[in-house]
């Protein structure tokens, strides 16, 4: 590791500011505090308004020759970067563990996986080609114009990841724009800025300017509006909460945007399901990092026929999950802060006092919530709607697959949905008519693989990412037409 300026974990007491390192005021400093035990794990610097006028205005100087750069030059930076990046994990991972109670080795994997997302999109990059066209293809017009059309960067691009992946989701959005040719200034969430730090500060190690990939930390609440209407900005790519999302949109104005919202991603069982399969499918998707992903399983819709032993197996898995400190490789680790579970508790309850069954967990200490399930839950309930990111499973029992399509659609989500059944004709039926980005068959919901389409409908998001959509999505297409004229072809030039 190479120490010094250039050490991959900035101290508290410095920021950068463009490529200079500065001072940081005690009392501009946000202490980072760790879920997992409550100690303060380091600091970040709040940026003022001026400071990220300061910003916009570097990015606009350094994107230009960015983008005058050769794009292999730009692939290979990036390729050096993902392969530092791999080296670092376990340093990086360990941060990130502390920063956001996700398991050890849940960690390291998404430093791993961040690697290989920078890999392919700088291989994908390369792929990425125009077209000509005559003027003749269209009708009344003679073979006189000749249409190149090509791709070019945006400008500046504001990349705001959520604390769930601050690394991963981080790279989803700086790597397609970098390899781009665009500027980036990258607002991490406070709860997950040092872990994003580390890795721009490896960026940086391998060769990608400080001016070019910039980052601005603070609390949202008092720079967030500033950083969305800020003229520097091109594009706006964004994953939290729909509700942030929707602000975010109004606010962004003519701002082309890319959007990664909430979901309440739907389980459908029919009848004839392998149910031994769904309910690991299930498990695995409802509690994977303590529920806190938006393609969670965010409920189970049930033929009301098999719903007891769907029900009895999904609760024997459930009670097999590890509960506690991420540092263990535990599966159920502390929620990011006691707010987010004192809700997830609080609409356990409601439910069940409204009549749904309790059928197992339903504990929390601090914010540390036991993996729970709810049966018998009704769409008069908010657990049927809201999303608690959470490890709340609630059990909803139909009569059919139509009402079970009813209900899936009737959620202001529309992110993912699974579908398990034996019959793949009524899975394909199925599939068309849920308002869905995506729909799994036989498989839990779920982002990746990396290099697929993801993507929203509704309150889900807005905006298709993914390798080739984002890389798409960072950029516009630019024609060059060139008129042409008769040359008389029998004299010489």
């Amino acid at each position: 590791m190479t120490t010094g300026e250039t050490s991959t974990a900035p101290p508290a007491s410095r920021y950068r500011l463009a490529q200079k390192w500065l001072e940081a005021d005690a009392d501009r400093t946000l202490p980072v505090v760790s879920p997992v035990d409550g100690s303060v794990i380091g600091g970040v610097h709040e940026y003022t308004h001026d400071e990220i006028d300061q910003v916009f205005a570097t990015a606009q100087r350094a994107r230009g020759p960015w983008s005058a750069r050769p794009l292999t030059e730009r692939t290979d930076l990036l390729h050096r970067f993902a392969n530092l990046l791999a080296e670092n994990a376990a340093e990086v991972a360990d941060v990130l563990m502390m920063e956001v109670a996700k398991a050890c080795k849940d960690a390291k994997d998404e430093v791993v996986r961040s690697a290989d997302y920078i890999r392919h999109t700088a291989e994908d990059a390369k792929r990425i080609i125009g077209e000509t066209q005559f003027s003749d293809s269209y009708p009344g017009q003679a073979r006189n114009k000749l249409a190149v059309v090509h791709r070019v960067p945006l400008g500046t691009v504001l990349a705001i990841p959520p604390f769930n992946y601050p690394v991963n989701l981080a790279v989803s959005k700086i790597a397609p724009a970098l390899v781009t040719g665009n500027a980036v200034v990258l607002k991490p969430p406070s709860q997950g800025a040092l872990s994003a730090l580390m890795m721009c500060e490896l960026a940086y190690q391998v060769g990608i300017s400080p001016e070019v990939l910039q980052v601005v930390t603070g609390r949202g609440s008092r720079i967030g509006d500033y950083l969305v209407q800020h003229p520097g900005v091109d594009l706006i790519t964004f994953t939290g909460s729909s509700q942030t999302g929707a602000d975010l949109a109004r606010k962004a104005g003519m701002v082309p945007l890319l959007l990664e919202l909430g979901g309440k991603d739907p389980a459908i069982v029919l009848g004839d399901a392998d149910l031994d399969t769904a309910a690991s499918d299930i498990v695995a998707g409802a509690f994977s990092y303590s529920g806190q992903r938006c393609t969670a399983v965010k409920r189970v819709l049930v033929i009301d026929s098999v719903a007891d032993d769907l029900v009895t197996k999904i609760v024997e898995r459930t009670a097999r999950l590890t509960v506690g400190d991420p540092r263990s490789n535990a599966q159920i680790t502390p929620l990011v802060d006691p707010e987010s579970a004192a809700g997830a508790e609080r609409m356990t309850n409601d439910a069940v006092a409204a009549g749904a069954v309790l059928v197992h967990g339903g504990g929390r200490d601090g914010n540390l919530v036991q993996p729970t399930v709810v049966d018998h839950v009704t769409e008069e309930m908010d657990l049927a709607w809201v999303e608690p990111f959470a490890p709340v499973l609630p059990v909803i029992r139909v009569r059919s697959a139509a009402e079970a399509i009813r209900l899936a659609n009737r959620s202001e989500y529309g992110l993912q949905a699974a579908i398990f059944t034996s019959d793949i004709d009524i899975a394909i039926q199925i599939a068309a008519r849920l308002d869905v980005g995506t729909v799994q068959v036989n498989g839990r919901t779920a982002r990746g693989p990396d290099h697929f389409p993801f993507l929203g409908t509704k309150a889900s998001g807005m905006g298709t990412q993914g390798v080739r959509p984002s890389i798409e999505a960072m950029t516009r297409v630019k024609s060059l037409v060139v008129n042409l004229r008769e040359k008389d072809l029998t004299t010489s030039v």
